[in-house]
């Protein structure tokens, strides 16, 4: 029998960074997993012995590649995947799946890409701290969903430090600050009548570039990013608010209470309503 620990974290409340699920497994030779897809980022760090990982590149191409302790994997998500225990030095991994609206800028910063996804690191120090934080979150799973959330942070911070890409894209300093201007001009006021126009004039930039860097960046449009950040602030007020529907919407940005729940049910796939009902 395999050793395995398998938590699911209980909030999906938050936008930047979510977790989904985390765990722990000492695998029996030959164990296999796959193939698969996942939705989010999967991450695993191999503790000891070896495996191989199969996964599509970014053109659908299946490759292989051999994992051995002190690395790690990331599954992106959509990807297509199989990994599967050494048969005479079987692997013991930690693993995390995350995702969030700010999670595929962050790992821009990195070497990791569909096309590399095996994690190596030239900073043992840096490494050491990953693994204490996903070693934390998989050991207390109990603990307040803020509490995890924080040493998510931690982790994904370390990941982004000890992978950090060698390689700087042109101007994208520049881009990364009218992103982030973006994004804090849409937190502070998605509950008013915003436009992309308007996003884009705080940046002082046109409605087409930011479109172009913010998809790169962040894998969302600036719309989609507005929608979403609305619908994750709404569904907080239903489940913690008695607020009426319209009220929400109004709460949210959404003065006609029509066209608040359209664009939940096309998010979630139910009306506000009966969102309430399964989550109150």
């Amino acid at each position: 029998m395999d050793k395995l620990s398998f938590n699911i974290f209980p909030n999906v409340n938050f936008i930047d960074l979510c977790m989904y699920q985390f765990g722990h497994e000492q695998c029996e030779p030959g164990h296999s997993f796959g193939p698969a897809t996942r939705n989010h980022y999967l991450f695993h760090y191999v503790l000891s012995g070896t495996g191989t990982l199969m996964a599509d590149n970014a053109k659908g191409i299946t490759q292989t590649y051999n994992i051995k302790s002190g690395q790690g994997f990331l599954i992106f998500p959509g990807q297509i995947n199989t990994y599967i225990a050494d048969d005479k030095l079987p692997w013991e991994y930690i693993w995390i799946e995350f995702d969030g609206l700010r999670v595929k800028e962050a790992l821009t910063t990195t070497e990791l890409t569909k096309n590399n996804p095996v994690y190596h690191t030239h900073s043992k120090d840096i490494r050491e701290k990953l693994v204490e934080e996903m070693l934390y979150i998989t050991r207390h799973p109990s603990e307040s969903p803020y509490h995890l959330i924080g040493h998510m942070y931690l982790f994904l911070d370390y990941l982004m430090q000890s992978a950090k890409s060698s390689k700087l894209v042109p101007g994208g300093k520049m881009s990364d600050f009218y992103i982030k201007e973006a994004m804090n001009y849409i937190e502070q006021n998605f509950q008013n009548d915003i436009s992309i126009e308007d996003i884009a004039g705080v940046c002082g930039i046109n409605r087409s570039y930011l479109g172009k860097i913010f998809k790169n960046s962040v894998g969302h449009s600036p719309q989609e990013f507005l929608m979403n950040y609305r619908m994750i602030k709404a569904t907080e007020l239903l489940k913690l608010t008695s607020l009426s529907i319209a009220d929400v919407g109004s709460a949210v940005g959404y003065e006609n209470q029509l066209h608040f729940s359209r664009a939940f049910k096309n998010i979630y796939g139910v009306a506000p309503r009966e969102w309430r009902n399964e989550h109150k």
